[in-house]
């Protein structure tokens, strides 16, 4: 059957007159253009932050699997500083694609590796965003993964920087929607993602997409 409802699509014939790339970093970088949005009207000057894409993982479990007695649907989560809003932020485990190369599923196993100490045997798509599309190219593809165990204690990566103060946790899946509802959590991955899994969920799982299903125009590494 075929999808019905509204759907993006990739936009390519405007034509950009002048480019400068302004400014330039590890993670991304600043471009100042000028767009001709209809041919025979004047340039329009856009600056656009170009940034990594990125990856992030709604990691659940339930069933005979969950913590808890009634085998309630727990996903998990760790707390971040995120020194721009100068907050601690509780998300779903997340990355750059910053390694060349790299393919977002190896991206996103890697990461919740890194920063939870778990792996999983199943993945799939939940959702894809942009971050900002207003002035930003970042690009974030949040993934399901299911049928999770923890790494041997020798496998483990020792964490650093701000990921170094990481405490993995379990919630349930109904409270962090409650808390996402709530106006109590903020990251746009974690909201997104958290909400496409209760309703993926709702509808036992139908139509999510596989790991490798293709992007709009993502996935890019700066």
């Amino acid at each position: 059957m075929s999808p019905v409802g509204p759907a993006d699509a990739r936009e390519t014939g405007r034509a950009v007159r002048a480019h400068e790339r302004v400014w330039s970093g590890p993670i991304c970088a600043v471009d100042d253009e000028e767009l001709v949005l209809a041919e025979g009207q004047e340039p329009v000057r856009r600056q656009t932050v170009v940034h990594h894409d990125a990856v992030s993982i709604v990691a659940l479990r339930e069933g005979q699997d969950s913590s808890r007695d009634d085998g309630a649907a727990e996903i998990l989560m760790v707390r971040q500083y995120r020194h721009p809003v100068r907050a601690m932020l509780w998300e779903v485990p997340a990355g750059l694609l910053d390694v060349p190369g790299e393919a977002p599923l190896a991206a996103a196993r890697r990461e919740l590796a890194e920063e939870t100490d778990y792996v999983a045997a199943r993945w799939d798509v939940l959702v894809d965003f942009y971050a900002s599309p207003g002035f930003t190219t970042e690009g974030s593809r949040v993934f399901l993964a299911r049928c999770l165990h923890p790494l041997p204690v020798d496998q483990r990566i020792r964490r650093e920087a701000e990921e170094a103060e990481f405490v993995p946790t379990w919630f349930l899946l109904d409270d962090v929607v409650h808390a996402v509802a709530g106006g109590r959590l903020h990251n746009p991955s974690t909201v997104v993602g958290v909400l496409a899994a209760a309703r993926a969920r709702a509808h036992s799982w139908e139509g999510l997409r596989p790991a490798d299903a293709p992007w709009l125009r993502s996935p890019r590494s700066l």
